[in-house]
């Protein structure tokens, strides 16, 4: 018999790769000769760099960086194992966790830091990078990144701009030729699952900057200044960004990264899928069992289990969701495609003990789980 394991991470107690071994562990006490490929996933967000890199026996790599409000840090990103693709999340640059709450506004905090890393990666010799997006504290349309890789941006007098979204409503002139050449050589994709566009109501400014720090002034400035920056980006570099989908994201990182590295937007799963080459992982299995810390409703809408269920559909493999807590209404999962849901939880108890206790209710729920498939092919085959 042999049984996929591809569970996302269980936020706040469990990595999908532990999360995976605690699976396993339930698995080999029923049989000790099930074979069993293990599969950590993510869905571009948090977690990424970590599935991708144990997925893939890749490695990791600390460079030195510029935080969201100019001070230097140390920042963590991916290699994978084939040497020839990094992983970076602009979080560890320039995530809103790096930012006391006494100090932020995305008016005044940079992706500087996050170009830091795309250029150590360079620095090692990748062809390829994957960005993923999420936990941004930023609102400068990526402009920190692209002045990290050497693009210029000045205002009217031709004084080059400083960081910060305060910096968009005076830009007037970008300038692109000493942009590190070896950007041009490089594939870009960007793990994105949002779709909002760069500026509008709907835009990186008034959808996300009020929980960056933003008021209701700041946010139309910055909105102002995001409007400003589509139109010179256009007008300089041809590029039509505003309205695009998933430009808003990460406070216009999304945008910035399309207009300034030409990367392509991709939904997380999506990368995460096809850099594991999960499809070909799932041949031949008998079962595939996904999770995550919580199952509900939002699961279907591009988190890491779908692109498991998906798949499983496809090659008509049954599939199980093992999970911290459940939504009550599981029929749309049931329809998607998954066979059976299981909580971890064995009783009433605290969320304290439930996150302490994870690895060990993981592993005791997957032992059942697969007792049960066992007995129902064996009797019922």
């Amino acid at each position: 018999m042999k049984i996929l394991i591809a569970p996302d991470k269980f936020r706040e107690s469990l990595s999908s790769m532990e999360a995976a071994k605690s699976i396993e562990k339930g698995i080999k006490k029923v049989n000790k000769n099930i074979e069993t490929v293990l599969c950590p996933i993510a869905d571009g967000g948090e977690g990424t760099v970590d599935a991708l890199v144990a997925a893939t026996s890749g490695s990791y790599i600390t460079c030195d960086a510029t935080g969201p409000l100019g001070e230097k840090i140390n920042a963590k990103y991916g290699i994978l194992g084939n040497n020839k693709t990094a992983v970076v999340e602009m979080a560890a640059a320039s995530g809103l966790w790096l930012v006391p709450k006494s100090k932020r506004n995305p008016l005044y905090t940079t992706t500087y830091g996050t170009g830091d890393m795309i250029k150590n990666a360079l620095d090692f010799g990748v062809k390829k990078v994957i960005v993923g997006i999420g936990g941004s504290s930023t609102t400068d349309g990526g402009m920190g990144m692209a002045q990290s890789l050497g693009i210029k941006f000045y205002d009217k007098k031709g004084k080059e701009l400083g960081y910060g979204g305060v910096q968009l409503e005076k830009l007037f002139r970008i300038d692109i030729k000493n942009r590190d050449p070896r950007v041009a050589d490089t594939i870009f994709e960007i793990a994105c699952d949002v779709d909002n566009p760069l500026t509008g109501l709907k835009g990186a400014a008034y959808v996300y900057s009020p929980q960056k720090g933003a008021n209701s002034d700041e946010v139309k400035k910055l909105d102002k200044g995001l409007k400003n920056f589509a139109k010179v980006i256009k007008r300089d570099l041809g590029k039509d960004i505003e309205n695009l989908k998933g430009a808003g994201a990460a406070g216009g990182l999304g945008a910035g990264l399309v207009a300034f590295l030409d990367a392509k937007l991709r939904p997380g799963i999506d990368i995460v899928i096809d850099t594991i080459n999960l499809r070909k992982r799932m041949e031949n299995v008998d079962l595939a069992i996904t999770g995550e810390g919580s199952t509900d409703a939002q699961t279907l809408m591009g988190k890491a289990p779908t692109g498991v269920i998906n798949i499983a559909k496809e090659l008509n493999i049954p599939v199980v969701i093992i999970s911290g807590s459940i939504a009550d209404d599981r029929s749309k999962l049931h329809e998607s495609g998954v066979d059976a849901i299981f909580s971890i939880i064995p009783r009433p108890i605290s969320l304290n003990k439930s996150l302490k206790n994870a690895s060990l209710f993981l592993e005791k729920a997957a032992e059942e789980v697969v007792r049960l498939f066992i007995t129902a092919k064996v009797k019922y085959s």
